[in-house]
């Protein structure tokens, strides 16, 4: 049995966890179990999560520790993955802490509240993911879009395309990839203690379902998720890819904008449905975009229409166009229009989508279009990769 095997074998108990974390000292020189700090701590798997909860004034003292303490917990035989935030709070009254800078391992210290605007680029601070060219953001302005079964899809199509793709499943409090790609074993680690991205239809594939449960209730705070997402692609050992797809979070708030901030993008992709109501959402995904200085590479319109599959007849359920007017409007690149079939729900519900499954039909058809026309604005980048 392998290194990695044998630490699978291996069960972690909290109780080993906060023995670990007794031999850390805080910066008030009391052990960090003692320092009332500690969040809850969850132990699943061999992989352990848990916050770090400090007064912002403090936090840059609390820095070295929150490294300490992850390094005590990886090192706990039978951990496989540690994500450990650090939460700075600013108490009221208190002056604002300063800007927040990476420790040795690139991983950033969140703070919960939001630092000023600089108006250099966010982006321009960012260091790239070794071996990735680019890095692109699918999103949406809320949920019951189909952007991660859009997400997927779109990474097939680019590897049709024959790129070498990567997809990182962001969406912490709902990740949807596992069951859509059909996954259900744990990343191994390498010998550098980087969790290796299951292989499957011919992509890399990171999720933080893979490390929980699917019917976990995934209580995380802001900075706590923040952390986790920039784990996954720090202490990913992706290998050389041209584009990693990241299927971020629905919405528009904190965690959505920080990654923004924090992961070097070379583009964002919103999802939208033709109605009304999805569209409001969608102006407000392009708006953060276009705040932090990431380019839109355009919009694609999912649930366009509906086509009878006996007698083809094609029905507006949701309206239609309303994407590519507000596309026109804004502009920005039109991606596609991809229509609700029973086709695309079941092939995703059944963890084979339908570029793989049926890489002949139309619909796989429609996202290697769209595929296409990301490719093409980015072509500078992968070349110069």
């Amino acid at each position: 049995m392998s290194a990695p095997d044998r630490r699978y074998a291996l069960s972690v108990t909290q109780q080993q966890v906060l023995d670990g974390l007794a031999k850390v000292m805080s910066p008030r020189g009391v052990a960090l179990t003692d320092a009332s700090v500690l969040s809850a701590i969850s132990v699943n798997d061999g992989k352990v999560f848990f916050s770090i909860n400090v007064d912002a004034a403090e936090a840059r003292a609390w820095e070295s520790v929150r490294a300490a303490a992850e390094a005590a917990v990886r090192a706990i035989p039978g951990v496989t993955a540690a994500m450990i935030a650090l939460t700075a709070e600013r108490k009221p009254g208190s002056a604002a802490p300063p800007p927040p800078h990476r420790h040795a391992q690139g991983v950033p210290h969140v703070s919960s509240h939001r630092p000023a605007q600089s108006p250099a680029s966010p982006m321009s601070k960012q260091s790239e993911i070794p071996g990735i060219a680019a890095v692109i953001a699918v999103a949406s302005g809320k949920g019951g879009v189909g952007k991660s079964t859009t997400a997927l899809n779109l990474a097939l199509g680019l590897r049709d395309l024959g790129l070498r793709v990567g997809l990182l499943d962001a969406d912490i409090y709902g990740p949807s990839v596992p069951r859509l790609t059909g996954i259900r074993e744990k990343p191994q680690l390498n010998d550098d203690k980087k969790m290796i991205p299951i292989a499957r239809f011919g992509l890399a594939i990171m999720s933080i379902g893979f490390l929980v449960e699917e019917d976990t209730a995934m209580i995380w705070r802001g900075p706590m998720v923040m952390s986790a997402i920039t784990q996954m692609l720090r202490d990913v050992a992706w290998g050389k890819l041209d584009i990693l797809v990241v299927d971020m979070p629905p919405g528009t708030g904190d965690a959505q904008l920080t990654l923004a901030q924090n992961v070097p993008l070379k583009g964002a992709i919103i999802i939208s449905t033709p109605q009304d109501l999805s569209l409001i959402d969608a102006r407000r995904g392009l708006a953060m975009f276009k705040k932090v200085n990431v380019p839109v590479l355009g919009i694609v319109e999912n649930m366009s229409y509906f086509q009878c599959p006996h007698c083809g007849t094609r029905s507006d359920i949701f309206g239609h166009g309303g994407a590519r007017h507000e596309a026109e409007r804004l502009a920005v690149p039109f991606l596609g229009e991809i229509p609700l079939h029973m086709s695309i729900r079941a092939t995703s519900d059944s963890g084979t989508p339908v570029v793989e499954s049926e890489p002949d039909g139309p619909h796989a058809a429609i996202y290697r279009a769209i595929g296409a026309k990301v490719r093409d604005q980015l072509q500078g980048v992968i070349a110069a990769a």
